[in-house]
């Protein structure tokens, strides 16, 4: 059994926090942005961003587990057709919360909680493009080796059928004095006999 959190629930019981949160998430979506407590904005994050996370998977089960929490059919597209797409490339981090100071007649203190919509930074893109450059580079530079090497085989063959061809002309040098080096000492064995 999953340990439960702690301090006091959020409106009172298990169930009024689930409610809560899927309607301020719900507003979440729709506005863009809203101003809640600190509290609530922390308890709303790692919820908004599962439900973003079901978003950017886009297929059928996902949106039936979104529409399960969020009854609103025109906000779930939403959040599966714009949201989806504008946190494609974002691996988490879907929202910001910003506090904004005390509210005037409780003095609870407040929050903003917005999502973050803008690209990911220009470095980050940045980074990314040079990464995908230098991947190129490198193919290339496989693909001219894998050019070159067939050439360089072609003349490694060639030299090596040069050394072979000047070794059989040694040889052959070497077989032509071989027997004129047996022939003297057969002469110098007759001169002795005679």
């Amino acid at each position: 059994m999953p340990t439960p959190a702690k301090g006091p629930r959020l409106g009172g019981g298990a169930s009024h926090e689930r409610l809560m949160l899927a309607n301020l998430s719900a507003a979440l979506f729709e506005h863009k942005r809203i101003t809640t407590t600190v509290t609530k904005a922390k308890r709303l994050k790692p919820y908004a961003e599962r439900l973003v996370t079901f978003a950017k998977r886009g297929d059928l089960a996902s949106r039936r587990r979104v529409l399960g929490l969020i009854s609103d059919k025109g906000i779930v597209h939403e959040l599966f057709t714009d949201i989806a797409q504008a946190v494609e490339n974002r691996n988490g981090g879907y929202t910001r919360i910003t506090k904004i100071g005390n509210r005037k007649g409780d003095n609870a203190p407040m929050a903003v909680i917005e999502l973050v919509l803008e690209p990911v930074s220009a470095k980050q893109a940045v980074v990314a493009e040079a990464t995908s450059a230098a991947k190129r580079d490198a193919d290339k530079k496989d693909a001219d080796k894998a050019e070159a090497a067939p050439v360089a085989e072609t003349e490694a063959a060639e030299t090596e059928e040069a050394p072979a061809a000047e070794a059989t002309e040694t040889e052959a040098a070497a077989t032509e004095e071989a027997p004129a080096a047996e022939e003297a000492p057969a002469k110098k064995d007759e001169k002795e006999a005679k």
